[in-house]
């Protein structure tokens, strides 16, 4: 690796806005990779770097790019629940279909770790497909449920996704439903409204 794609990882991982333009100008390869084949962009994105972000998305980063876990930029805003570096990176043209190592798109992980603002944004602001399943047979309606702890944020959450059409009634691998989980869990609150939804 030479030197100018060095100091432009080392940049972006650790926020320098200043170091990270200076790196571009330099001619530094925007898809450098790491040990982890991380490139500078999704350093920016897991660390929350938007200014540098911003940076590498003007420059013409890929926010698809992925690393050895299958994270990418995109991928990871999920995770982080980051609204700001969800917004960098659309005008990069992200891909809405790119899956993370466990068949998931970025709504799954966003619903399943309580990101209201998040779900709400990226619904409103993307195509995003609502009934995604993913490699354990999940939808983000049925994370929400089974991996949340019912409370109000998540109450939040299975509104936003059945409002933005997720099929309420949609079952994992063993034909258990949204509500048959909310039931058993005994979140009350959530079963009425997959309920009220016709789920």
């Amino acid at each position: 690796m030479h030197a100018e794609g060095h100091d432009l990882l080392h940049a972006s991982h650790h926020g320098y806005v200043a170091a990270v333009s200076a790196a571009i100008r330099a001619g530094a390869p925007l898809e450098v990779t790491d040990d982890h084949r991380r490139t500078p962009l999704l350093l920016a994105a897991l660390a929350d770097h938007v200014d540098v972000a911003r940076a590498l998305v003007a420059a013409g980063a890929d926010p698809n790019a992925q690393d050895d876990r299958r994270d990418s930029a995109w991928l990871v805003t999920g995770v982080t629940g980051s609204v700001a570096m969800m917004r960098t990176l659309l005008p990069a043209g992200p891909d809405l279909k790119r899956t993370n190592r466990f068949g998931g798109i970025a709504l799954i992980p966003a619903c399943e770790r309580g990101h209201t603002a998040y779900v709400r944004a990226v619904l409103r602001e993307t195509e995003m497909d609502v009934d995604h399943v993913n490699r354990l047979g999940w939808t983000a309606l049925l994370e929400a449920v089974i991996l949340g702890d019912g409370g109000p944020a998540y109450e939040e959450i299975v509104g936003l996704l059945l409002a933005a059409g997720a099929t309420p009634g949609l079952p994992d691998r063993e034909g258990s439903t949204p509500l048959e989980h909310a039931e058993h869990r005994g979140f009350a609150s959530l079963a009425a409204l997959l309920r009220e939804a016709g789920g």
